[in-house]
């Protein structure tokens, strides 16, 4: 067996943020046909070990991610592997599961704005400045070139220094760090909230009337990022239903609150099926991560890496 493997670095260079929104785009309507065989994520001690595993029928792969996350006591807080594997042959892929996690996160973000945020949105806040947070902005300003960034993060030094190296990445004309998130939302376009929170990170009445939202932090039931009222009032998108009914706890919350209903949830590859269309209103993008957006990164190294090892 052949054992090609793949560092943070070489993940970079392989695969620009342009390309995984494409191919994460093209997984969730391969999904949504039927393609994949998936079974929910295995979490283990309240989720601080998780294993995803997803198979694609017309490729004959197959996709395992471990991953091992302390947001408390320890940097970088997600460590694990991909493995890539195919029927066809004995090569497979290992490769940097942080690296791919933050990759496609990011990647699913720029596809749910691209579908749902307003054509001329230019304008972003940014809650959180953890590992997760600047591929959220990389995403958005794929698909919507940013003028202006604001960052909100607890440490208002940490969020200055992700905004700064932002805004030169990405030549944003104006970034902003800012300690209040109800302040910092106000007036924008896009939100995109990436935190450990277990409690709402914002009020719905800071929102302007057209505000697109997406929300990637809380991967647990005990978690929350976004309050009931504005769940109740937006047009809200989501991943993949069985895992948001089991591990979104903003959406467990809202459910159980009658704040929503199941009715009001729509699969991503259901709205990519439907196309943009003008959506009145505010529009909630909710992710909890499901292991075929690894696949799809995945597949993308592996005609990298695995072609080379030929």
């Amino acid at each position: 067996m052949d054992v090609v493997t793949v560092g943070p670095e070489e993940i970079r260079s392989a695969v620009s943020m342009p390309a995984a929104i494409d191919a994460v785009r093209e997984g969730f309507l391969a999904l949504r046909r039927g393609e994949f065989e998936m079974p929910t994520r295995t979490a283990l001690r309240d989720g601080a070990f998780l294993v995803m595993s997803t198979h694609h029928r017309p490729t004959a792969s197959a996709m395992i991610k471990t991953l091992s996350l302390n947001f408390t006591d320890r940097v970088p807080a997600i460590v694990g592997t991909v493995v890539w594997s195919e029927l066809g042959h004995g090569r497979h892929l290992v490769a940097d599961a942080a690296e791919v996690t933050r990759l496609r996160t990011g990647a699913i973000v720029g596809v749910a704005t691209d579908l749902l945020a307003p054509a001329e949105a230019r304008t972003c806040t940014l809650i959180g400045a953890g590992g997760q947070a600047a591929d959220q902005v990389r995403a958005v300003h794929a698909v919507r070139p940013l003028a202006e960034l604001k960052v909100v993060d607890h440490s208002l030094d940490r969020a200055d220094a992700l905004a700064k190296a932002l805004g030169a990445e990405l030549r944003i004309d104006t970034v902003l760090a800012v300690a209040d998130a109800d302040e910092a939302v106000h007036g924008v376009d896009i939100v995109c909230c990436a935190t450990t929170s277990t409690t709402p990170l914002f009020s719905p009445t800071s929102l302007t009337a057209n505000a697109h939202v997406n929300a990637i932090g809380a991967f647990r039931p005990t978690m929350r990022e976004l309050p009931d009222e504005l769940l109740a009032e937006a047009t809200v998108v989501i991943d993949e239903r069985e895992a948001i009914l089991e591990e979104a706890g903003e959406i467990i919350h809202a459910l159980k609150t009658g704040a929503i209903t199941e009715d009001d949830l729509v699969e991503l590859g259901d709205a990519l099926a439907e196309g943009t269309g003008e959506r009145a209103g505010r529009t909630v993008f909710k992710s909890v991560g499901v292991a075929m957006q690894d696949w799809a990164i995945a597949s993308l190294l592996a005609q990298t890496f695995l072609d080379q090892a030929k």
